[in-house]
């Protein structure tokens, strides 16, 4: 078995990706817990706010879970629509599976020249 010649269909790669984010989202809650705590004092927003605007670290980690969230919800939105029975065929899991994935990269430029802009 050789893993270099495995070539995953475009609806697997959707599903898997729909999964990374998921587990992406659930380790980004505690930072996001923590700059809302951090938010709710003048200073410490005064501080987010430097933070954000200084440090391409603290930008790139925002734009990583804006992303997440953007590919999430859109991918999330397909599955429901499946449930839905819109899109259940094999070209239509391929077509959606397409969508999802030019929708977010999409998203994912936006959302980069949003944070740093």
């Amino acid at each position: 078995m050789n893993l270099t010649t495995i070539r995953f269909p475009v609806p697997a790669i959707s599903s898997i990706l729909h999964r990374i984010t998921g587990v992406i989202l659930f380790f980004a809650v505690p930072i996001l817990l923590w700059m809302l705590q951090k938010s709710l004092t003048p200073a410490g927003f005064a501080e987010l706010q430097k933070m954000f605007t200084h440090s391409f670290l603290w930008q790139f980690i925002i734009w990583a879970i804006t992303t997440a969230v953007t590919y999430h919800v859109i991918a999330g939105v397909r599955h429901l629509l499946m449930d839905l029975g819109i899109g259940e065929s094999l070209e239509g899991g391929r077509r959606g599976a397409w969508l999802v994935i030019i929708l977010s990269v999409i998203a994912a430029a936006l959302l980069g020249v949003w944070v740093w802009a």
